[in-house]
């Protein structure tokens, strides 16, 4: 099955085996991303959001000595508690495993491990890319062009620029693809005003998507699944609030690894927790997501194809 390496959980495994639907979920959104007790909020949130339409849920960190796929919640309690893990990119993998050390995978790293061990499908909030002013350009975009998944995220993160993110995609030819819209999502707020070539509007659609930049090898496709409504916060606050959080990190010398989670800290408190509660709206969405693609995918490999699979969406599709 997958090398040494990679040690999926007995759920895992046997999911796989019987060919049932397995959502990889990465971990530095608990370990970094989110304070306590939220960080295990939105765990508990996001499990429940994956079983809840029939997939297996696969957190995926490092730890005795191996990256591993499917977590107990124990392991999930003990990655939640502050400074406990280590923030793991693809680049991190090999001396973290070396030194035995406790890890929580960002996408990168998640991707990787997810498409050894054979899931096909993944979920996250939002996703890294070209920091504004050109800054730097995350390992969420290299792993994504050569990945071939499907992630589901609610577009790039609101600390990134948009644009530039959306524009470098193309150069590396991830096929990016809304949920249901026409536009962008834009992490916290509905949309970033920038038009999408693809849509899809069903699960099953996504689902035929995915099957097709498979067999064509390609790398992965982004299915942008916008924050839900009554949980958006209005851009133009979002882009106040993030100005205001750079020229702080910027002054209080914060840099690397530190920096994202730095600026979403920071925006929870620049827009009154709003930016908090959509971050775990959005997760929640976007795990159960998903599940439904995974389940459609499942039933594709299964020869059980619905009518909705043959109707995969295209530029202007509705």
């Amino acid at each position: 099955m997958a090398a040494p390496l990679i040690r999926p959980s007995d759920e895992v495994r046997d999911a796989l085996d019987s060919g049932r639907p397995v959502v990889a979920l990465e971990t530095s959104v608990l370990a970094q991303g989110l304070p306590p007790p939220r960080n295990l909020e939105a765990a508990g949130a996001m499990a429940a959001a994956v079983r809840g339409r029939g997939a297996v849920p696969a957190w995926i960190a490092v730890g005795e000595a191996a990256v591993r796929i499917g977590l107990s919640d124990t392991d999930i309690a003990v990655l939640g508690e502050p400074g406990r893990a280590s923030k793991v990119a693809r680049r991190d993998l090999g001396p973290v495993v070396a030194a035995g050390a406790l890890g929580a995978t960002t996408v990168s790293a998640m991707l990787w491990a997810a498409h050894r061990a054979g899931i096909p499908v993944a979920a996250t909030g939002g996703i890294g890319g070209v920091h504004r002013g050109g800054r730097d350009v995350t390992a969420d975009l290299a792993e994504l062009a050569r990945t071939p998944m499907l992630l589901v995220c609610s577009g790039p993160k609101s600390i990134v620029d948009a644009p530039a993110t959306l524009e470098r995609l193309e150069e590396l030819g991830v096929a990016v693809v809304g949920y249901r819209t026409d536009l962008l999502a834009a992490f916290l707020s509905a949309n970033a005003g920038l038009h999408l070539e693809h849509r899809v509007d069903s699960a099953h659609q996504a689902a035929a998507v995915a099957a097709a930049a498979r067999d064509v090898d390609t790398g992965a496709v982004l299915l942008c699944n916008p924050v839900p409504e009554r949980h958006a916060v209005p851009l133009e606050q979002v882009e106040d609030a993030v100005e205001r959080c750079e020229a702080r990190a910027d002054a209080e010398g914060v840099s690397g690894k530190a920096r994202t989670p730095f600026l979403l800290s920071c925006l929870a408190g620049e827009t009154g927790g709003a930016s908090l509660e959509a971050n775990l709206a959005l997760l929640e969405a976007n795990a159960a997501l998903a599940a439904e693609v995974a389940a459609a995918l499942a039933s594709r490999a299964n020869g059980q194809l619905d009518a909705r699979d043959r109707r995969p969406a295209g530029p202007g599709t509705r």
